[in-house]
């Protein structure tokens, strides 16, 4: 019964709270959301509905009234976490002690303090790609100076239009960023907000906004912390000192930290204006040019999970104001309304401010699936949804009108939490332009559309900036970077020197020198040779190979042709680099086995043994002893197998193998639902180890000195959770034993040396630690590493480099060969 009272409370809650918002918000808007709160009570509870596709409105009462039955009959249908997100204060205190360690060495020999004060990382590129442009602006008074935002490698400026670029964000303490706003009275005040807007699995929390008051040279943290992602940011075109931020809030966790906030005084402090509620945020937020008390917000109720995106809910719609937020109405007269609305976004035409654009990504069901039609990742189809639908108003929002004629499906595909931007030209209302896998533009007012010329560009459109006073300037911002066009879309200039590549991992080669390889989001696998000198090689020097944007990879010690790779989700081949032969060599499941679980980047290695050896993770793990042509099962199910955690992301999978280099045979593995096993028989049994927080297992190490060893790195940020979590387990899981001294996290990757088994190298979201006593004390590993995400390193056993895979700033270098001859 103690569920039943509990659904009482939170129900009598949400009442009470809705009393309060009648004051400050209006009648309408209090009775829009009683009557939400009133069919749809699941949205405070954390019961896993499944999104509930195919129910309407009118029908969710029967259901409700069945999950309330459920809940009394069994508490485990209750799926809530009970952890909360990590303080933004906290993280930021992390970032100054960070900050404070690289500038101080904890050695006491002052030979070993003055050797690892010299050490510097290098750039080694790719600079002819680039990474994810979230947001473009420019000052109107410089015509060739533009900002360029980027999802995880900072903040850029370029004076010269893109020839070449300054970071300008590196010495804060985020460097995942949403928006930029420049101010129209005084160009040299400029707001940042940190926290990709886009909710993808790579999508980092930020830490709130910023301020420059100097073009973008200095900056000023000014608060909204737990904010975690910001939507959008606008500036009052007259008084600076009036500045809107629009708060989606932290994406894999209930927070109160969204809505949309203002203040009247430069940042100093904030009043939030418009809140709905803990999982529904403002992703975007616009002005009316003509009168800067109405604004127009657009609200979206979205919640990941590693085992699903929830991606709408009756949370999102579109609000205005009309006194600058002190009261808010939602606009539904011809908007759809129905509980299925997803991400929306918003564009007012300057010329012509009655005119307003929405793009609504509407999960209302379009057709059923054909048999056999597949999702843009191969899954079978589900029922195909409407997608993007574009509304229109030419009343400041009183009613709204769908404009589009045709089915818009293929400009989102199946990811419109992904996009959202929707331009109108301003000073036509008729031009309108709509950002997906293709970007689209329309002429007559959005009934028809026509795919933008976009031969030799990257494609996936995040961002534009259209010139006021020269419309037919446009920049855009894609998953690959940057394009210039001069005549309103119909040719483009590539910019693509951002250094901003966003790896997942690292592999090398024993060439002389050696070659490093690394897939890249958005872009596939590549490699390059390992003294590249992004100023003065060709940049060519970097070459794509087999593989897709989510990969392992690991070359054949014996035949560096021999190079395996995969796609997402584990399409594991092999390619023959000399001749250009792939093959497939996925492992099947048996018959009568569930059908393989493989997480988006899978798992496999290389045995240390015998380099015709295969490993492979899914929820078991898979063996080969002939390069992947013939597979066998040796293990059971190594995950919880959680069938309440079935959503349309696949989980409960393995993340991360390990064999020991001592011992053929002894393997540990990692899984996303928290679970670490070991076999010392190479597969006849296994056992799994306690004592370790039960999270997403971000990497196992095997030691290189001790085969009862191992060291295991976890990660919480698919629950909001930026702690370290970092163990050393030995005598095969009878001790475990928490390492500290990292400030902050997570923790994407610990690795032992090679050379020298004392020394643990540690990449998190913030850099590269080193420790040369096991990991009991810790210090920031070289000088010239912006604050970044690290994803991955790799010690080159030969040469002494250490490699790491920045998921922002491509690929950097570090010898590290003087530190190996340390002896304490």
């Amino acid at each position: 019964m103690t569920i039943f009272f509990q659904f009482v409370k939170l129900f009598f809650i949400i009442a009470i709270r809705d009393v309060f918002r009648v004051a400050k918000s209006g009648f309408v808007f209090y009775i829009t959301k009683s009557l939400q709160h009133l069919y749809t009570p699941w949205k405070y509870l954390s019961i896993n509905t499944h999104r509930l596709r195919e129910v309407s409105m009118k029908r969710s009462m029967p259901i409700l009234l069945l999950l309330l039955l459920a809940l009394l009959g069994n508490g485990k249908a209750q799926l809530r976490e009970d952890g909360r997100p990590t303080p933004g204060k906290t993280r930021l205190e992390w970032f100054e002690t960070h900050r404070k360690m690289s500038g101080t060495i904890q050695l006491k020999s002052m030979r070993h303090q003055f050797i690892l004060k010299s050490l510097r990382w290098k750039g080694i590129g790719p600079q002819w790609m680039s990474g994810r442009i979230v947001d473009v602006d420019a000052p109107l008074d410089e015509p060739f100076t533009l900002f360029a935002a980027s999802a995880s490698g900072g903040l850029w400026k370029t004076t010269n239009e893109g020839t070449t670029w300054t970071p300008v964000f590196d010495d804060q303490p985020s460097t995942t960023m949403a928006d930029i706003a420049i101010s129209l009275s005084d160009p040299r005040i400029i707001w940042a907000g940190t926290g990709e807007n886009n909710s993808s699995r790579s999508t980092y929390a930020g830490v709130g906004v910023f301020k420059s008051t100097d073009g973008g040279n200095t900056w000023q943290h000014m608060g909204l912390e737990d904010t975690h992602h910001i939507g959008r940011i606008v500036i009052h075109p007259v008084n600076p000192d009036i500045v809107y931020v629009a708060s989606i809030g932290s994406l894999y966790s209930y927070n109160r930290h969204r809505g949309v906030y203002k203040t009247t005084n430069g940042g100093k402090t904030w009043e939030e204006v418009l809140f709905i509620d803990e999982k529904t945020g403002i992703i975007d937020l616009a002005m009316d040019p003509a009168d800067p008390s109405i604004l127009y917000a657009a609200a979206w109720e979205r919640l990941r999970k590693a085992w699903e995106m929830f991606e709408y809910g009756p949370g999102s719609g579109i609000y205005k104001t009309e006194d600058g937020g002190k009261t808010w109405k939602q606009l539904t007269r011809g908007f759809p309304n129905k509980g299925l609305e997803g991400r929306i976004g918003l564009a007012v035409c300057d010329s012509r401010p009655e005119t307003i654009y929405a793009s609504l990504d509407n999960h209302d069901i379009y057709r059923k699936a054909k048999a056999g039609e597949t999702d843009a990742y191969g899954f079978a189809a589900r029922n195909i949804i409407h997608g993007i639908e574009v509304y229109r108003s030419d009343d400041r929002g009183d009613s709204w009108i769908k404009v589009n004629q045709d089915h818009l499906g293929n400009v989102y595909n199946t990811y419109g939490y992904y996009f959202g931007q929707i331009r109108v030209n301003p000073q036509n209302a008729e031009q309108v332009w709509i950002l997906g896998v293709p970007c689209m533009v329309s002429t007559d007012g959005g009934r028809t559309f026509n795919r933008v010329p976009d031969e030799g560009m990257h494609g996936d459109y995040q961002a534009m900036w259209i010139d006021p006073r020269n419309t037919r300037r446009i920049v855009m911002g894609n998953d690959g970077g940057l394009n210039i066009s001069y005549d309103g879309g119909l040719t483009w200039k590539d910019i693509i020197n951002l250094p901003v590549v966003q790896f997942y991992n690292v592999s090398v080669d024993m060439a002389e020198p050696f070659n490093v390889y690394g897939s890249a989001q958005d872009h596939g696998c590549i490699m390059g040779p390992s003294t590249h000198n992004p100023v003065n090689d060709n940049p060519y020097q970097w070459k794509f190979i087999p593989g897709g944007e989510a990969s392992y990879l690991e070359i054949d010690p014996t035949d560096p042709d021999i190079l395996y790779s995969e796609n997402y989700y584990g399409s594991l081949i092999r390619s023959h680099l000399g001749t250009g032969e792939t093959v497939r060599i996925k492992p099947k499941a048996d018959q009568g086995e569930d059908p393989l679980r493989c997480t988006w980047l899978t798992p496999f290695i290389l045995s240390a043994h015998d380099p015709q050896t295969l490993y492979f993770g899914s929820q078991y793990l898979h063996k080969s002893t002939d390069r992947g042509e013939h597979w066998k099962t040796v293990s059971p199910d190594l995950t919880d197998n959680d069938t309440r955690r079935r959503g349309d992301v696949p989980y409960g999978a393995l993340t991360t193998i390990s064999e020991s280099p001592l011992r053929p045979g002894l393997i540990w593995t990692g899984s996303d639902d928290g679970n670490v096993h070991v076999t010392t028989d190479d597969g006849k049994t296994w056992n799994r180890i306690g004592g370790l927080k039960k999270i997403w297992v971000s990497r196992v190490e095997a030691s290189r000195s001790d085969p009862s060893t191992v060291y295991v790195s976890l990660n919480g940020y698919r629950e909001d959770d930026f702690h370290v979590y970092l163990y050393k387990v030995t005598d095969y899981g009878k001790t475990v034993k928490l390492l500290t001294g990292i400030p902050g996290g997570p923790v994407n990757v610990v690795r032992q040396d090679p050379v020298n088994p004392s020394i643990l190298y540690v990449g998190t979201d913030m850099g590269v630690y080193v420790s040369f006593d096991e990991g009991e004390s810790w210090n920031v590993l070289g000088k010239g590493l912006p604050v970044t995400f690290i994803h991955d390193l790799v010690i080159h056993p030969r040469d002494g480099i250490l490699v790491t895979a920045t998921h922002g700033r491509g690929f950097y270098t570090l010898d590290v060969s003087s530190i190996q001859k340390f002896n304490f």
